[in-house]
């Protein structure tokens, strides 16, 4: 790996091992730290490691600048709230005119938020009382109304009153002349009042309390608003009406008033004298026309200060968050105690030794500093990050991979195995080219239109499927294959590679489903033969096909897994992991499953007609009985007794050397008295990176006890993995016959009506129940399934995955993470 690194920055991307790492350290002057870490931030290639741990965020040396950033952050996410509310939309990003410093940037933050929230406490003052103008106009208005009504209804009563008096007297004549009445000042009762609007929803309720507290003693007018009005307090849109409350007493007063404050009624003085209310009426029209202009100027000066913050928000939004993570980077690095140089460690690629210091010099030369900063390498026992350089199509194989573990460092990566295996699988299970043509279409869809879509905002489902657009891309190529293979298209077979070697017997092909058909052309070239679909040896004839496949399939793969523990062993130099664990183990499986698929094989090529099961069965219980008609090859039952010896050799072989050969290993490198001294370097390194485990004491039991879970797991597992991958083989027919089910049940029933009708929404069904079911839901499950043989029956043969991810500091990842909030 080291060696690859020398001819260039930037080797070759290689998925099979992860990048050799480095621990560095960087020894910076304070004059240079900040311009060296975004230097270093813009490179993309070190994970800093926390040197003040033991101290709170409020204690590091650069708490003061990260809380400043916090403002402006907050001040930021404020501009952008009034932009949403006002409808604008941040303008894309684009170089900056002028390059602000943070200080400036910092000023100019702090004017336009004193600008912004002074004009929106004002625009808001101006809106209160513009809503409360309009309320009191509609009082004018509604309870000018009441009072018109009332006199002119007093006035008709007055007339008709004197028109009696002029007349003879009659029985409707009151006792008691109201004139008398008139005169005698101490019969008078004086009545006040009280105008305002009460929400049309809260009417009845407040009608009812208004009668209950006074005891009937009130008077109550309302009218309906026809349009909703702004209220006041809430500045919401509510449907009113305006009420006006007639009583008597100082005493009722002051219940009316509560009550008008618990249903959250306004009020509004109305005078008494009529004459007076046009005036009002213009004087109100005339100050809301006021403040309507003035409500317009504010939002127009408003809106061009927000299109002015919006023009460089981005630029502003980027640079305060850039400031933030390096502000927050540099407090991870631990001050010299002079106080004019930071020290930094962390992890960074071999490969990128050159680029590092070339960013550390410019930023020594750009800040004019004369000490420049110091670069060297530690020698650590600490365990490295793991770095596996991906792109677009491989990172989400990848995250496949490492959803499970992140691999441990330079440990063999499945991930260069998943990309074939994973598609291949899952389309083993999902084998129609129909449907596999419809997964590519709506796959090539997310992929060229991929830049426009990796800007937008998409669902959790949506962005999912977006991220894995390379994935589903190949498991429908691999559909589409084994399609072809299945020879289904929505479950309907076609000759596409030559016509079919069977035909019927007949030409009414009468007997074709009882008696069968003939062959009388060569074997179909390529797949399945079409006439084999629709017969009554078509399940027989496909489950032992897919069954056989589906065995053959898994012993592959997990041979591959075993081998790769081999490749591992030899990479880390671990001979016990050789002799002791891939030897018995690869014997162990092959021995017994190893010789059933090549039995199966065997079979397939001679058109035997042996059973397995038997076969298999019996060379347990009577591994010395003759085979019969089960024998399949000359000196099979010698093979057969000498596979099972090795298979029992096996276990403990497994089991019992290797607990013993670390106990001798570890008393031969602790007990010499005597040892060569390190050199002063790495003196230092290994009292401060020791490994623990080195001073500890070898617990035989508990090697001795790993040790045997480890051997009755993979002896289990050996059998039970290969039952797993029979799940090829059920999920495989379980899709062909929903295919048949929705095609002949659906489609077909549908056509036999012959109704245009009829026909028109089996074909919707038909479409609904394939895009639902076996495009969605069957996809989803077969999609889980190849992910489980991949996690538990592939990977558990070799990988560990206890490693942990390298995280760089990267200003880059800034312009694609969300702001957290």
């Amino acid at each position: 790996m080291g060696e690859r690194g020398r001819g260039g920055c930037c080797p070759p991307m290689d998925l099979m091992r992860s990048e050799q790492m480095q621990l560095v350290q960087l020894i910076l002057p304070v004059e240079s730290a900040h311009l060296a870490v975004s230097y270093l931030g813009d490179l993309g290639l070190i994970q800093f490691k926390d040197l003040n741990a033991e101290k709170s965020p409020f204690q590091r040396t650069y708490a003061i600048q990260i809380k400043r950033c916090g403002e402006m952050a907050r001040k930021l996410r404020f501009f952008r709230d009034q932009m949403s509310k006002a409808g604008l939309a941040p303008a894309a990003r684009s170089l900056p005119p002028a390059v602000l410093s943070l200080d400036d940037l910092e000023v100019k933050l702090g004017d336009l938020d004193a600008e912004l929230v002074e004009i929106n406490a004002n625009d808001e003052k101006l809106q209160h009382s513009y809503n409360e103008l309009m309320e009191y106009k509609l009082v004018l208005q509604k309870a000018g109304e009441f009072f018109n009504s009332a006199l002119s209804s007093a006035e008709a009563h007055q007339r008709e009153y004197a028109s009696n008096q002029s007349g003879e007297e009659s029985l409707e004549t009151p006792l008691l002349p109201e004139l008398e009445t008139a005169n005698d000042s101490s019969k008078h009762v004086k009545l006040g009042f009280i105008t305002g609007l009460v929400p049309r929803e809260k009417s009845m309720a407040f009608e009812r309390i208004l009668f209950r507290a006074t005891r009937g003693n009130v008077f109550l007018k309302q009218a309906v608003v026809d349009e909703p009005v702004i209220d006041p307090v809430s500045g919401e849109k509510v449907e009113k009406n305006v009420f006006a409350v007639f009583f008597s007493g100082e005493r009722a007063k002051n219940k009316i008033l509560k009550i008008c404050e618990a249903f959250g009624a306004n009020r509004y003085s109305f005078s008494e004298d009529l004459s007076k209310k046009t005036q009002m009426i213009t004087e109100v029209s005339g100050r809301l026309s006021e403040l309507k202009s003035t409500l317009d100027a504010g939002a127009v000066h408003r809106g061009n200060l927000l299109q002015t913050i919006g023009e460089q928000f981005e630029q502003w939004n980027l640079l305060v968050r850039k400031e933030k993570a390096i502000y927050h980077t540099l407090n991870m690095l631990s001050i010299d105690v002079t106080k004019k140089c930071l020290v930094a460690e962390g992890w960074s690629p071999v490969f990128a030794t050159k680029k590092i210091q070339e960013a550390l010099h410019r930023a020594t030369h750009d800040s004019k500093s004369q000490v420049d900063a110091i670069f060297q390498v530690l020698y650590t026992r600490e365990m490295p990050p793991t770095y596996f350089r991906t792109n677009k199509f491989t990172s989400a194989f990848q995250e496949i991979v490492d959803a499970y573990g992140v691999a441990k460092y330079q440990e063999a990566n499945p991930g260069v195995f998943t990309i074939v295996t994973f598609p291949f699988l899952f389309a083993v299970m999902f084998g129609d080219w129909g449907h596999g043509i419809c997964l590519l279409l709506a796959t090539l869809y997310f992929i060229i239109r991929e830049k426009k879509l990796s800007s937008q905002k998409l669902g959790d489902i949506m962005e999912m499927t977006f991220g894995g657009r390379y994935v589903i891309m190949l498991m429908a190529i691999f559909s589409i294959y084994t399609g072809f293979i299945y020879n289904e298209f929505f479950s309907v077979p076609f000759e596409l590679f030559a016509p079919s070697a069977y035909v019927c017997r007949d030409p009414s092909c009468r007997d074709s489903t009882t008696v069968g058909l003939i062959k009388v052309r060569d074997t179909y070239p390529f797949g399945v033969d079409p006439a084999w679909h629709g017969t009554r040896s078509e399940l027989p004839f496909l489950n032992s096909l897919k069954m056989k496949m589906s065995i053959l399939l898994g012993v592959a793969q997990m041979n591959l897994g075993i081998i790769m523990s081999f490749f591992n062993a030899l990479f880390f130099k671990n001979s016990l992991n050789v002799w002791f664990q891939f030897v018995p183990q690869i014997i162990f499986l092959n021995s017994l499953f190893g010789y059933l698929s090549a039995l199966i094989i065997i079979k397939w090529c001679t058109g035997s007609q042996a059973d397995l099961y038997h076969v298999m069965i019996y060379m347990f219980l009577s591994p010395t009985d003759e085979l019969g008609e089960n024998q399949l090859f000359p000196g099979q039952k010698t093979t057969q007794l000498v596979l099972l010896l090795l298979a029992l050799v096996s276990v403990p072989w497994m089991l019992l050397p290797k607990p013993f050969l670390l106990k001798q290993q570890h008393n031969r490198q602790h007990g010499d008295s005597y040892a060569p001294l390190p050199d002063a370097e790495e003196s230092l390194q290994s009292e401060a990176n020791h490994d623990s485990h080195s001073h500890e004491e070898f617990e035989f039991c508990e090697v001795f006890v790993h040790q045997l879970i480890h051997t009755i797991e993979f002896v289990l597992g050996a059998v039970s993995n290969t039952a797993s991958y029979l799940r090829l083989w059920a999920l495989s027919l379980a899709h062909s016959e929903l295919s048949v089910v929705f095609y002949e049940k659906v489609l077909l029933l549908a056509w036999g009506y012959n109704n245009v009708v009829v026909l028109i929404v089996g074909i919707l069904i038909f479409i609904c129940a394939t895009v639902g079911v076996l495009l969605v839901m069957e996809t989803l499950s077969a999609f889980l399934h190849a992910l489980r043989l991949h996690w538990v029956e592939f990977q558990n043969k070799f990988y560990e995955g206890d490693g942990y991810k390298f995280y760089p500091f990267s200003l880059a990842l800034l312009a694609h993470e969300e702001e957290t909030l």
